[in-house]
């Protein structure tokens, strides 16, 4: 796997259609409208989550960081550094971290929301960095966090998911980042 300078995108169907299959839809969560698309059944299955973190592992190789997005971002972000031997960064939700912050806020598709990383003790200047995130909906926390990561000084070389909606064209919103997606619905 890796970047396609045509496509952006390269989607395995056999670790797509385990992915679809281990993902619970919840609807009207967690507001009315708003179909959430619950990963734990993914995360607790233990041949997809590896068969997820390789993916991941294979689009993040060269890079200095890996940055994921509150919370379940973060949580597979982890992963990743850890069997590329690389160092994470959490990009938290606002309130979530002592100051000084740097903050970025965005508009989700229910409602507004902020995320921050540390203002002090990290220097990401240069620092080439691939944020990972669960899900692309609107691109509104996507955007923020690759925002969030240039105004720190990253180098963000990409961004990869494991779920793309892409009715809500999120894509669109976040261009030109290069954006990896594992599935789409």
């Amino acid at each position: 796997m890796g970047f396609d300078a045509v496509t952006d995108i390269r989607e395995d169907s056999a670790l797509a259609d385990r992915i679809a299959s281990l993902t619970r839809d919840v609807a009207n969560f967690p507001k009315r409208g708003v179909q959430f698309k619950d990963l734990t059944p993914l995360f607790a299955d233990r041949s997809a989550m590896n068969a997820v973190i390789d993916a991941l592992v294979d689009l993040s190789a060269g890079v200095d960081l890996v940055a994921g997005i509150e919370s379940r971002g973060s949580l597979v972000a982890a992963a990743v550094a850890a069997r590329l031997g690389t160092g994470v960064l959490s990009i938290r939700k606002e309130g979530k971290l002592p100051p000084p912050v740097l903050r970025e806020a965005y508009e989700r598709e229910y409602g507004p929301a902020a995320i921050e990383i540390p203002a002090d003790g990290l220097d990401l200047r240069g620092t080439s960095i691939m944020i990972i995130d669960d899900l692309l909906a609107t691109g509104g926390t996507l955007g923020a966090a690759n925002r969030l990561l240039e105004r720190a000084g990253a180098q963000v070389t990409g961004a990869a998911v494991l779920v793309e909606i892409t009715a809500l064209g999120g894509r669109a919103a976040v261009a030109p980042l290069p954006v990896e997606s594992l599935s789409r619905v």
